[in-house]
């Protein structure tokens, strides 16, 4: 690896001052390990670190980079307890790391910052130390076709150590990001491996790291005989009280348990229609904005198109600021519902065809799998719900839980981006009432319940599905709500 591509390969190493003090937030939590171990050890700030602070432990390092090796073994040289301290360079993808930690003396903490990079993202920068491929994560259909199949690396290596520590007495320290924190502990739960207890502690990755990331320090404390389905989670790493915990219940993960046990009577959804906005991928192509004598595109062009195939549109930052009455945007929507067959536009819309076909090369080199072997032009998140003259809409991407009734505009109905959430409504009552209960507190206190604010998309499908809108409507405080808000509209 090129010394200049360490921070696109995801090679953060540590700081000597956070690697000291993560050692010692690992003291105060009681580890005291016989053996540590760290199976990226880099350069070896943090395996220096505990040698500090664990003076009785005999300690191993494994790393891939010789020059990372070569620094670290001149540091060892330095030091009167060299000898407790073995450093070997290997592959972190070939090492059998049950067969390793079998040999050595308990209990043993595995410590560690793996890389903060996506499979994807080595891949595509010509790397090949990665994982084995496959579906780890069980994906299915669209998900593993999709982004959704790509995955941060030290997700994958957490989840080996993990397996690797099942039934041995030891911990787990690791530096990552959050998300792929919780990932890892919603497998191990859901794994039912035994998990002791467990902290998620942030630090400051952008002061630390550079990294414009919201990343913590992960410690699990595993035994023959644990089994806790609850990490706490802290502000820092010397906070005392945890600002929550997050856990497994009913065979998911929660972002805050205690809300979860308050508002879980909601659950249950599932069958309720939410839909996302229409993906075409292709913004300076589908996007446009209406001006005189025709719409000006992404490119700059002023084109000429038939009305029929453009629509009002909405984007995730309309929604989420509550810009929804008259859009200034359009979006050309080719198709009425997934895998129509495009090619009669050159009829009813020959002007549209024409522009379709001008910009045919960039529409056909959308890279995302989903397109090929549909008909040219093709988009999805497509059917009658996308052309319902009533929607109450949420933006995926900001960071609030606030509904808002779209209706229709120029006499044509609004159609969100694929950022955008949706429950399609035939009448405006029905939606006034509908955005009502979803912004009453209960449904707020459920959702609150699951929300990650950290994620990139903290709001889904997947996650609204899970409230049942019967029950939230048996609610008297949410039902006050939403007629509140049908008397408002």
């Amino acid at each position: 690896m090129a010394r200049g591509g360490r921070v696109e390969f995801g090679d953060f190493q540590t700081p000597p001052a956070l690697a000291a003090e993560v050692c010692a937030a690992l003291a105060r939590l009681g580890v005291a390990p016989a053996t540590v171990v760290e199976p990226t050890c880099g350069s070896g700030n943090l395996l220096l670190a505990a040698m500090d602070r664990f003076p009785d432990a005999g300690c191993l390092g494994m790393e891939i980079d010789p020059d990372h090796v070569d620094k670290l073994a001149d540091a060892l040289r330095g030091r009167s307890d060299a000898a407790r301290c073995a450093i070997r360079r290997a592959s972190f993808f070939d090492v059998d790391w049950r067969a390793r930690l079998d040999a050595l003396k308990e209990p043993i903490l595995v410590l560690g910052n793996p890389p903060w990079v996506t499979n994807a993202r080595i891949g595509a920068l010509g790397g090949s130390n990665l994982p084995p491929k496959s579906n780890f994560q069980g994906l299915a259909g669209l998900d593993a076709l999709t982004g959704k199949s790509n995955f941060d690396i030290s997700e994958w290596m957490l989840i080996r150590l993990l397996e690797a520590l099942a039934g041995r007495r030891g911990w787990l320290a690791m530096l990552c990001k959050t998300a792929v924190a919780r990932k890892a502990m919603a497998h191990a739960w859901k794994a039912g491996m035994t998990v002791d207890w467990a902290e998620i502690r942030r630090i400051d990755a952008p002061s630390h790291f550079g990294a414009a990331v919201d990343a913590c320090l992960l410690v699990c404390a595993v035994s023959p005989t644990g089994g806790r389905a609850d990490c706490r989670a802290y502000d820092d790493l010397s906070s005392v009280e945890p600002a929550g915990a997050i856990g497994w219940r009913d065979g998911r993960l929660v972002a805050d348990v205690r809300a979860y046990e308050r508002w879980r009577r909601l659950g249950g959804g599932g069958a309720d229609p939410w839909r996302s906005g229409v993906k075409h991928d292709r913004s300076k192509v589908m996007e446009l904005t209406r001006e005189p004598g025709g719409y000006r595109n992404g490119f700059g062009e002023l084109v000429d198109l038939e009305d029929e195939y453009v629509f009002p549109m909405l984007k995730s930052s309309d929604v989420a600021n509550g810009r929804t009455a008259a859009p200034t945007r359009r979006m050309l929507v080719p198709q009425r519902f997934v895998g129509e067959e495009t090619a009669t536009i050159a009829r009813r819309a020959p002007k549209t065809w024409a522009y379709l076909s001008r910009h045919g090369e960039a529409l056909d080199r959308r890279g995302s799998s989903i397109y090929r072997g549909r008909p040219r032009f093709s988009v999805f998140g497509v059917g009658d719900y996308t052309f319902a003259p009533w929607k109450v809409a949420i933006s995926g991407f900001y960071k609030r839980l606030d509904f808002q009734v779209v209706g229709s505009f120029d006499g044509k109905p609004i159609v969100p981006d694929d950022t955008v959430y949706f429950l399609p409504c035939r009448h405006e009552p029905d939606a006034r009432r509908l955005a009502g209960l979803l912004n009453s507190d209960a449904a707020r206190g459920f959702f609150s319940a699951f929300v990650f604010w950290d994620a990139k998309r903290p709001i889904t499908a997947e996650l609204l599905r899970r409230l049942d809108l019967g029950a939230l409507a048996d609610e008297p405080v949410a039902a006050d709500r939403a007629v509140e808000n049908l008397n408002n509209g």
